[in-house]
């Protein structure tokens, strides 16, 4: 399937959205929740899948694999009805970067977290990429299932904090916490490996694995996992202040807007 060559812009600095800009019949493909406004001339649709699988085996095999990893079975998308450019803008749904993907500049195929994608141009492919590996798959956590963006076309992710992208030589070895990956180029060798040593497995609050990653290829890094900050939110929301005792702790607590 041919994709449809889109323009766009990037508006923020930590809470961005992008704006599409579609010619006339241009579509543009996005995951359910992230539309944030469009102008009129567009239409939207809500599509099985992501609109590139033929026939009614192929949209139920397609929507099994995203169902199995907890994504949505659906897919909307925004055609431009008009006969003149219009825009439609997307937002990312929590603090971070907005990461623009030329597909048909990265060997046609990105691997990615798979709660990262945003949109994409109509035609490009989003499936499931599942690491084959037995120490991926038993240990790889946040990053045993993937998700992998196929095509020429554009495709826009997000990721939280801030991004870090990183060019790997051939043999050049990259290890990171599995909550911290992006994406990467097909191009390369992903792996789980052990942390190693009592100290750092019962001490060290990093988890027991770490992900291997070996060049040549791209690799892009987020400093803010959405799943470590859902869990430091947790931990605060539930826990004292036990930096001060007694009178001073309840006066800490109160000024923290905690109670006593």
């Amino acid at each position: 399937m041919i994709n449809h060559e889109i323009d766009y812009k990037i508006y923020g600095e930590e809470m961005q959205c992008v704006e599409i800009e579609l010619d006339p019949k241009e579509s543009v493909i996005a995951e359910p929740g992230s539309f944030m406004m469009m102008k009129e001339g567009i239409q939207m649709e809500t599509l099985f899948g992501d609109g590139t699988e033929k026939g009614l085996m192929g949209k139920l095999f397609s929507a099994g694999k995203r169902m199995l990893t907890g994504e949505n079975l659906f897919m909307t998308v925004f055609t431009n009805t008009s006969s003149d450019k219009r825009q439609v803008t997307f937002a990312a749904p929590y603090a971070g970067k907005i990461i623009p993907f030329d597909l048909s500049k990265l060997g046609g195929k990105v691997i990615c977290q798979k709660d990262s994608f945003l949109c994409a141009a109509k035609g490009v492919t989003v499936g499931i990429e599942f690491q084959k590996k037995l120490g991926t798959g038993l240990f790889g956590g946040e990053g045993f299932i993937m998700q992998k963006l196929e095509g020429d076309g554009m495709t826009f992710v997000h990721s939280g904090g801030h991004v870090i992208e990183k060019d790997l030589q051939p043999g050049e070895i990259l290890k990171i916490d599995t909550g911290c990956i992006v994406g990467f180029t097909h191009t390369v060798d992903y792996d789980i490996q052990f942390v190693g040593g009592i100290k750092n497995t019962i001490f060290g609050g990093e988890g027991l694995f770490f992900a291997q990653l070996r060049g040549p290829g791209k690799v892009w890094i987020q400093t803010l996992p959405i799943s470590r900050l859902a869990s430091r939110i947790l931990q605060y929301g539930t826990t004292k202040n036990k930096e001060q005792g007694g009178i001073l702790g309840g006066i800490g607590n109160l000024l923290d807007g905690d109670g006593f």
